[in-house]
């Protein structure tokens, strides 16, 4: 809670805002300032619907893990979340980055201890390989982790974030002496990395790169010139050395996204330890992230820029989308977190602020004035982050899953996990960006004129989690690839494969919450005849028109994904009611149920307009008059 206001501001009404930790009826305790961890629902979704224990049992990688310990990481990490991380991500909003005189990024001093709480703990490699130091947790674990590490601090978690998944594309691609040079100071949080795709002409459409590399006498060796710009945590002070990974052309590369290689491009060159030519020339003033720097670089300018080539020439685009898809899962994991974090800042406000009576005595002058978290218009606003942002949670750490499951399961099972993660990351990254940032906005309403305040961090929630859309592929672009390559993929393969996963699942909870799963299985046939409309306008030569669909339809899918995903948490909760649960676990799993009876009624009918809406025909958009 703050206490740096000046006394003289000091009222009632502070008396009234300012809430100490209110106890849960799962056991722990939220406040509305704090950052707060929802543990029991991330235990729900681990070990009660997604039984990861049992899941991974048998995986020889995994052998040394049981549910014990990874519920005490799970622990510690929100020990780090709320103690460390937390309590720095308002000041490094307030002080943001800044630029020296040589060049160099310093992060908000508060950061610094966060910083060292994160390399200490080894939490920058939570699941990197254990062969370069790392601890090698399973991914659904690891997004259970990154969901509090992110909603705790999500300017400064994007450094961990984009340095695992450069370490994890050198894993991948890079030469031997690349993973013995970076490999333990990436995983170690000693070193950071980036991707740097983006340029003045080249946004979304990455072929459009100028960016050029230039052999030398050295093997794989070559000289940037160029610059890039929006290069999410470009520099930062807190780590030695910075490792660039640069899309650039060769002498004589074909145009377009063929013609790209990739580039590790460190910022001191790694052999001589001297500054290499690649320089922050500036950094963006922000809406939100504000701890997070997203620079502009130069190469080659007042010094050599040395590169080396990661694979072969010309498959710089096929590699980089390895680290691109991975960080577009975390985007969405991104926009969960915020909104489950902010969720939980207003319901602790609603539990405490006061504000009227209730309706019943609304006629009575001298009623009672009661907590806004009586009055039903706060408990539907409640109730549909409560819903969201569980639902969220189980798509994400669900796609997390499979990951695991596809890399080291069942060989026989490979290409569906492997199929299933591909088909839906455009939506993990695109819907729960989009509905996280939703939430936080209907988090920052229930708290009212002071969630509009910068005394609360819900206003911060808001403005960090408004990015999510944009990097990593603006959700305009998930939608086109989602319609464009996953829909066509193998003949309609993955989304059947999808649907047919699905309708088991809808069968077995028909038996427990028909009129739920009734409505469900509509809108799962929903989204086979959408995609037959949308392809038999592409096919038919109206490719503007299908992709002015594509938007929609993601969030069709999206939309029915979530509807699936409550009526599977619904089930088990039945089950355990079954089983005798009772006290605070009861008020739990009747949560739970209730989550999918709201869903139906208040999310799934969004599918239905939906549906209504793309085969309305409807391409007025299209007109060539308009925006002229």
């Amino acid at each position: 809670m703050r206490t740096d206001r000046p006394d003289a501001t000091r009222s009632r009404r502070d008396a009234q805002r300012d809430l100490t930790t209110i106890t849960m009826n799962r056991g722990e305790s939220v406040s509305a300032t704090a950052f707060n961890v929802n543990m029991r629902d991330i235990h729900f979704v681990l070990f009660e619907q997604l039984q990861v224990q049992e899941q991974l049992e048998g995986i020889e990688k995994f052998a040394e893990f049981d549910i014990d310990l990874y519920k005490s990481m799970l622990d510690e990490a929100a020990r780090v979340a709320t103690e460390a991380l937390g309590p720095a991500n308002g000041p490094g909003d307030r002080e943001g980055c800044r630029l020296n005189d040589e060049g160099d990024v310093i992060l908000p001093e508060a950061y610094g201890p966060a910083w060292s709480a994160l390399a200490e703990g080894g939490w920058f490699g939570v699941a990197a390989p254990q062969e370069y130091g790392g601890i090698g947790l399973p991914e659904a674990i690891h997004a259970a982790i990154a969901e509090m590490f992110t909603g705790a601090n999500t300017a400064l978690m994007m450094y961990p974030g984009l340095t695992l998944g450069a370490a994890n594309l050198l894993n991948a691609y890079g030469t031997d002496w690349m993973k013995e040079q970076c490999l333990e100071k990436l995983y170690a949080g000693e070193w950071i990395g980036t991707m740097a795709l983006t340029e003045a002409g080249a946004g979304s459409a990455v072929g459009d790169c100028r960016c050029k590399a230039t052999p030398t006498y050295e093997e794989r060796v070559y000289l940037l010139e160029g610059e890039k710009i929006f290069i999410s945590c470009g520099d930062c002070n807190l780590a030695q050395n910075v490792i660039h990974l640069v899309l650039a052309r060769t002498p004589g590369a074909p145009n377009g996204t063929a013609g790209l290689s990739i580039f590790l491009v460190p910022k001191f060159d790694i052999e001589s330890n001297k500054r290499n030519g690649i320089d922050v020339t500036g950094i963006e003033h922000k809406l939100g992230i504000k701890g997070s720097a997203t620079a502009t670089l130069a190469m080659g300018g007042e010094r050599t820029c040395r590169g080396y080539l990661i694979g072969e020439e010309y498959a710089g685009i096929r590699i980089m989308f390895a680290m691109m898809n991975e960080a577009r899962l975390e985007v969405g994991l991104q926009g969960q977190a915020t909104a489950a974090a902010a969720y939980l800042n207003a319901l602790a406000f609603a539990q405490e602020r006061i504000q009227g009576p209730l309706l019943e005595n609304i006629a009575d002058p001298d009623a009672e004035s009661v907590a806004i978290v009586n009055h039903p218009d706060v408990r539907r606003m409640l109730m549909r982050m409560k819903v969201a942002t569980e639902t969220m949670r189980s798509f994400l750490y669900t796609t997390a899953l499979r990951i695991t499951l596809a890399e080291h399961g069942d060989p026989e099972q490979h290409d569906f996990h492997d199929g299933h993660v591909e088909l839906m990351t455009p939506i993990c990254k695109a819907h729960c960006s989009d509905l996280g940032f939703e939430m936080c906005v209907t988090a920052l309403q229930t708290l009212g004129g002071y969630g509009y305040c910068t005394e609360y961090p819900v206003e911060q929630y808001l403005r960090d989690s408004k990015i999510a859309s944009i990097y990593e592929g603006t959700n305009g672009i998930q939608a086109m690839d989602l319609v464009g390559r996953k829909l066509s993929k193998g003949a309609g393969k993955l989304v059947m494969g999808w649907m047919q996963e699905t309708g088991k699942t809808l069968n077995e909870v028909k038996a427990v919450f028909g009129p739920e799963v009734e409505a469900l299985q509509t809108a799962v046939q929903g989204i086979g005849g959408t995609m037959m409309h949308i392809g038999g306008m592409a096919g038919g030569g109206n490719v503007n028109g299908a992709m002015l669909q594509a938007t929609p339809f993601l969030e069709q899918f999206g939309t029915v994904i979530l509807g699936v995903h409550a009526a599977e948490q619904a089930l088990v909760a039945h089950h355990a009611l079954e089983a005798g649960a009772n006290g605070a676990d009861e008020v739990f799993y009747k949560g739970k149920i209730a989550g999918l009876k709201f869903y139906v009624s208040n999310f799934l009918p969004k599918a239905t307009a939906i549906v209504e809406s793309i085969r309305s025909g409807d391409e007025s958009a299209l007109d060539p008059a308009l925006f002229v």
